[in-house]
Order: structure tokens, then C-alpha cells, then sequence
């Protein structure tokens, strides 16, 4: 007996089917390329001077500037959530910053106590710091300035003094945010010869000169501080290729590790470097992309978990093996959850 014309003989419809492997959880699980995972987290935390002090940041909803016995607390969460790295931002006071920018370099200034207090308290989490003057410099450079120019060489003398005094407290990674040209090869001459051959440098190698950094300047005291713009010496945002050399020159002077700053609007940057070098590669979800995502979220535009999670998902595919994110203990435990 015929069995009739098979449907679509005319035209038969393509073998694959891309709705197969979305039809359930199970397969849509199997089929995933990327996975983000807590190991990919490096969580950024702010410290200011004094005792049980949890300063809220306005510009940066549910981040606070907290003295070093409640940033110990939060290493000590970190650890627990499986968090492998925080990052140290110094909140300084007013009356210690110069422009000769003295207090980075200070053995005891409050950056280094508190990455001694943290490796004392949790010796197994990496502990990573900022490289850089703006925190310590009256007019809100990263570098020395003179005559409204912001020197490159001397700069550099400063920075390698401060990358020694972080090491001595114990510090991990060291994270020259700066951009000064030379000061990596600077830095690990330096380490090795004080004998610090085992510190990690994270190079902030393309920075860019961008408006996503307003509340970490309001969380750090660099709002109204700053004295012209950082355009020469932070990257163009219309440029690409010029990220390439930097990374390489970086790599080449000693770098182990290279950063792409701010993150979301640069992952075509994060790709490249990828798959140019394959090295390791982080990006910094910087203070403007997790205020705008909060902000969306509070009021009720958008889902903020899932918003959250999606864009780290982002630099996993874009090719990062780190993020550095406000959002790390949320995303941690949400993935805990999940497990």
C-alpha cells in the first residue's frame, strides 16, 4: 500500500535544528561553551581609617568604604565563599595627600595595614593591590605633576617604591593601574632584586580614558579632586590596535598577568588580547557598569541577577579568566546555590 508523499519532500527542512539542544535544562547544560565559575571572581573592596566603620557609598548601592577589622570580615568571607582574590582600594585621608604623593610609599600607610591584616587573618587568599598615586596625590593623577604635566619617568621612581612597600606587607599581586610607560619593567627589576620574585604582577595594560569611573572616584575621595583630565596617559576609547602593543610591551617587560579596563564596553579588546597572546586575562567591571546595573535593578527595569549574571558570563566568552566585580560575593553565592 503507498504510504502517501513524505511531507516536505519538495523542500525538506534543514537537518539541523538549533531548537534541539535548547528544549530543556538538561541540554541546554550539555550544550553550553562557557562556564563561570567562582574561581573567575576577584572581588575589589574600599578601606578606610578607623574602627567598625561600614560607610556606604551613595554612587555604588551596596558597596561601603569599611575599616580594616570589617575588611578582614570580608576576607574572611571571601575565603569561605571560595572567592580566590580581593583587591585594595585606599580611601585616604585629605590631610595625607601631597603632591609629592609621600604617603604611597609608607610602610604603614593604610593600604599596607591592611594587607598585613588580612594575610595574618586569611594567609591563603591572594590579596591583590592598586599601583598608582591618585590616591595619595593632591590634584587626583595617578602620576607626579608639574607645571600641569604629568611626569612619566619620575612617576615610575614612585611607583617602585610603593610596589615595594605592598610587597613587604605581603601583598600577592600588585596591580599598576597607572599607565605610565616603563614602570613594569621597572617594578620587577626591583622585586627581584629585593627579593620578591615570587609577587605577581596584574598589569593594567589597556586603561582607557573613560566616564564609566565616576563612583569609584566618589568611593576612593577623587571626585572634584582631579585637576584636568587623565588623556595623556589613559588610552583613547576609539582605539584597538594600540592595546595590542601595550599588552605586549607589558608581557615583554614582565608582567604575568594583563588587564582590560573598564570591561563590557571593551570586550572586543578582551578577544583580541586572548587571542593574540594567551596569557591571562582580566577585565575590570568598573564602578559605572555595576552602578548602572544596580541602579536599573532598584527600579525594576531590569532583573538584577540575571543581569548580573549575564554580564560576567560576557567576559567568560569574550575570552577573560578573571573579573574584577563588585558583584563577586553575590555572584558566589548564587553560584554555591546553584551547586
Amino acid at each position: 500500500m503507498p504510504l502517501g508523499p513524505v511531507p516536505y519532500a519538495a523542500a525538506p527542512f534543514p537537518g539541523t535544528r538549533f531548537r534541539r539542544l535548547r528544549r530543556m535544562d538538561a541540554l541546554r547544560r550539555l550544550a553550553q561553551e562557557n562556564v563561570l565559575s567562582v574561581n573567575d571572581l576577584i572581588w575589589p573592596l574600599f578601606v578606610r581609617e578607623g574602627t567598625g566603620i561600614e560607610e556606604a557609598i551613595p554612587s555604588m548601592p551596596g558597596v561601603a568604604r569599611l575599616s580594616v577589622d570589617r575588611i578582614v570580615a570580608q576576607a574572611e568571607e571571601a575565603a569561605r565563599l571560595g572567592i580566590p582574590a580581593i583587591c585594595l582600594f585606599p580611601y585616604t585621608d585629605p590631610d595625607l595627600r601631597s603632591e609629592g604623593c609621600e604617603e604611597a610609599w609608607n610602610p604603614d600607610n593604610l593600604a599596607n595595614r591592611a594587607i598585613r591584616a588580612v594575610k595574618a587573618a586569611v594567609p591563603e587568599l591572594a590579596v591583590m593591590t592598586d599601583v598608582a598615586l591618585d590616591p595619595y596625590n593632591a590634584n587626583g593623577h595617578d602620576g607626579l605633576v608639574h607645571d600641569g604635566v604629568i611626569l612619566n619617568d619620575e612617576t615610575i621612581e614612585a611607583l617602585v617604591a610603593m610596589s615595594l612597600a605592598q610587597a613587604e606587607a605581603g601583598a600577592d599581586i600588585l596591580g599598576p593601574s597607572d599607565m605610565m610607560d616603563g614602570r613594569i619593567g621597572a617594578m620587577r627589576a626591583a622585586l627581584e632584586a629585593a627579593g620578591h620574585k615570587d609577587v605577581a604582577i596584574l598589569s593594567y595594560a589597556a586603561k582607557y580614558a573613560s566616564a564609566f569611573y565616576g563612583p569609584f572616584r566618589d568611593a576612593v575621595g577623587a571626585s572634584g579632586r582631579l585637576v584636568g583630565d587623565k588623556k595623556t596617559y589613559q588610552m583613547n576609547p576609539a582605539n584597538s590596535d594600540e592595546a595590542l602593543r601595550l599588552v605586549a610591551r607589558d608581557l615583554s617587560e614582565g608582567a604575568d598577568m594583563v588587564m582590560v579596563k573598564p570591561g563590557m564596553p571593551y570586550l572586543d579588546i578582551c578577544h583580541r588580547v586572548k587571542e593574540t597572546f594567551g596569557v591571562p586575562v582580566s577585565a575590570y567591571q568598573v564602578s559605572g557598569e555595576y552602578a548602572m546595573i544596580r541602579a536599573a535593578a532598584g527600579h525594576g527595569w531590569i532583573d538584577g541577577t540575571r543581569a548580573m549574571t549575564e554580564s560576567l558570563m560576557a567576559f567568560r566568552r569574550a575570552g577573560c579568566d578573571a573579573v574584577l566585580t563588585y558583584f563577586a560575593p553575590d555572584m558566589a553565592r548564587l553560584l554555591r546555590d546553584e551547586v
